[in-house]
């Protein structure tokens, strides 16, 4: 029974020792935790003696920038100068990057660090940090039972950030203008690296808030857009504005149609009125004669008169004288 027990406690010592054995088997630093251009980037650890080891150097998109394949000394030491660190470039941004070292004696063991690589390592204490943006893209206006496409820009450091659009933005969702919320976890598709999309139809009409959180390597970040969703879109007020100023184009055509119109009946109504000018004069002139007749007429008739009396006073004179002779007769 002692035996027993003793063989127990012995192989319980031992499961505990290799347990130790495989946290701590693998350890990687660095020389330093921040770097500017020129420095070498020295990595440096414990492992297995003679472990094959993989050292590789993530961007702050998540890329792998770097990564070579070394051995472990008899003692399990390795140190091993990745890179020289190059001057800042699109390949090589300014931002924080991750070392990190693989056990291929075990599989799934590894360690990583970060590392800061910057315009200057010693005027400035620069803490290890990793600066997670996003970015929305969405339409200030849509239309109802339309398809939205909201695109999201997602970058860390500056830099694009790749990944599973459903592990980088699986907690996104859209506020519907009754207050709901929906989730976007499975409707994010990858345009680019770091660069989604989702397409989304608005069943009403509202304002429609998109929440997007990016979630990487502990980082976390929000952004925010919002549509507003109408009975139709653009679109269709813009075709509803071409017909508007085609039916106007023809009014005006008709407009100027009727003003041409109107303008020669203005010719023909100035016409009439010389013609009625010319009349006026006419008859004026008529007048004129008959006045100029009237008067003679009473001239003559004056003359006629002055004529007409003397005769009448004669023939009664001898009138006169007839009847004073036939009373002698009788």
């Amino acid at each position: 029974m002692l035996k027993t027990t003793t063989m127990l406690f012995f192989f319980l010592i031992l499961a505990t020792n290799l347990s130790v054995v495989q946290v701590f088997a693998l350890q990687v630093s660095s020389d330093k935790q921040v770097y500017s251009d020129g420095q070498p980037l020295l990595v440096y650890g414990k492992a297995l003696p003679n472990e094959p080891l993989i050292i590789r150097l993530f961007a702050p998109d998540g890329t792998i920038a770097k990564f070579d394949q070394i051995t472990a000394d008899n003692n399990g030491d390795f140190n091993h100068i990745l890179m020289r660190w190059p001057n800042a470039t699109t390949n090589f941004a300014y931002g924080t990057y991750s070392v990190e070292a693989i056990a291929s004696a075990e599989k799934g063991t590894s360690q990583k660090i970060d590392v800061k690589f910057a315009q200057s390592s010693s005027l400035i204490p620069i803490p290890i940090q990793r600066i997670l943006s996003t970015t929305v893209f969405a339409p200030q206006t849509a239309a109802v039972n339309q398809p939205i496409r909201v695109f999201v820009q997602v970058t860390s450091d500056g830099l694009l950030v790749a990944g599973s659009p459903l592990k980088l933005l699986g907690t996104s969702h859209v506020h519907l203008p009754d207050g709901t919320v929906v989730s976007l976890a499975d409707s994010f598709q990858t345009l680019h690296q770091g660069i989604y999309y989702v397409d989304y139809t608005p069943a009403e009409e509202g304002t429609y808030v998109f929440h997007i959180i990016a979630f990487d390597q502990g980082s976390i970040s929000h952004g925010f857009a919002a549509t507003a969703v109408l009975k139709q879109n653009i679109e269709g007020i813009s075709n509803q504005i071409i017909k508007l100023n085609s039916v106007l184009d023809s009014t005006s055509q008709e407009l100027d149609k009727l003003k041409s119109e109107i303008g020669g009946f203005g010719q023909v109504l100035n016409s009439s009125q010389q013609s009625v000018t010319q009349a006026n004069q006419h008859i004026n002139q008529s007048v004129n004669s008959m006045k100029d007749s009237v008067s003679n007429l009473e001239a003559a008739s004056g003359q006629f008169n002055s004529l007409f009396f003397p005769v009448v006073a004669l023939i009664a004179i001898i009138i006169a004288l007839q009847i004073t002779i036939l009373a002698r007769r009788r």
